[in-house]
């Protein structure tokens, strides 16, 4: 299980707070405490957060009864609610599903994202850095996916479960994704212990990890859920190649290298499972939910960009990314 970790503002305070007592004892804010507050900020992202977390391992020393509790589900609904709508104003180019998949595959001339900087200038600190923030996601990597498949049918389910097979290791745990991740981060001298890194955690990855968790815990973003999948396993392999070749370079150490050649290869196969049986049996299904898979596909990449900004803008000034140096 994780600790707590500390607040950063009044919301997450209060969430951090009724944890602390039995389920139901506390009291919560109402939604007119959202009033003026940055939906992106560390305050809100943290204490949606720590809502999500119990869905997941949970919290040492917090009463497990607080996953369902009626009272933190309303503030979470409103605080979801603050999420998505500032999401919705941002993310206004969508265009349809084929395009934007299309879109995916057309990697940028420029090459100024944050994986073409650790293969060309990173720093060990920087790759360092780079794990201990990606940890939040990929050490519960495919976890909030795999909550779609009972509300899929037909080619959509099967395809889904045969990438998430792959994901947690084909029946290995030894070749679990998130368990090739932390023996990545053990190579790197960091420590791999689930949560470890969520107190030191910027906004913007946090609000990476809140979107897949939100679209994967509402049946009614199955649709979103599909379009955030696709955008992930289709812009993996390339950027994969780049950090293996970061890695190789800096001399992270085997696994290190290992985690990130091993998603060049798998998620080139799985890119073709997902757009042809995923999304297009989803859309044969349902077609109705196109303009859905749309919108996960774009405020996925949006918040992504978000966070690779953050890092290269943060590394490029020469200070810490996290909110906590290591």
């Amino acid at each position: 299980m994780v600790d707590l970790p500390s607040a950063r503002g009044d919301l997450s305070a209060a969430v951090t707070s009724a944890l602390r007592t039995p389920p139901g004892d506390a009291e919560l804010p109402d939604d007119g405490a959202l009033r003026g507050r940055d939906p992106y900020g560390d305050d809100l992202q943290l204490a949606l957060t720590l809502c999500y977390e119990l869905h997941y391992r949970g919290f040492d020393d917090v009463d497990d009864g607080w996953e369902w509790d009626p009272g933190l589900l309303r503030f979470r609904a409103a605080m979801e609610g603050a999420f998505l709508g500032a999401l919705r104003e941002d993310v206004t180019e969508l265009g349809g599903v084929d395009d934007l998949l299309t879109q995916l595959q057309l990697e940028p001339v420029d090459g100024t994202g944050v994986s073409h900087f650790l293969k060309d200038e990173g720093k060990l600190w920087h790759l360092r850095e780079y794990a201990a923030q990606r940890s939040l996601y990929h050490l519960k990597e495919a976890d909030p996916q795999l909550w779609v498949i009972p509300r899929l049918t037909g080619a959509a389910k099967a395809g889904m479960a045969a990438v998430e097979y792959d994901e947690f290791g084909a029946g290995r745990a030894d070749r679990v994704h998130a368990r090739l991740f932390a023996d990545l981060m053990e190579d790197l001298e960091l420590d791999s212990s689930y949560g470890r890194y969520l107190d030191a955690g910027a906004p913007q990855m946090l609000a990476v990890i809140n979107l897949m968790s939100l679209f994967g815990l509402h049946r009614a973003h199955r649709g979103a859920l599909v379009g955030h999948f696709a955008w992930v396993e289709i812009t993996s392999s390339p950027g994969s190649r780049r950090l293996a070749q970061a890695m190789e370079r800096l001399r992270a150490g085997p696994a290190a290298v290992h985690f990130y050649a091993e998603h060049v290869e798998a998620d080139a196969v799985h890119e073709q499972l997902v757009r042809r049986e995923v999304v297009a049996g989803l859309l044969r299904d349902e077609p109705a939910l196109a303009a859905d898979v749309a919108f996960g596909i774009a405020a996925t990449g949006w918040v992504e960009d978000r966070m690779e900004e953050h890092l290269v803008n943060s590394w490029r000034a020469g200070r810490s990314s996290l909110r906590t140096p290591l």
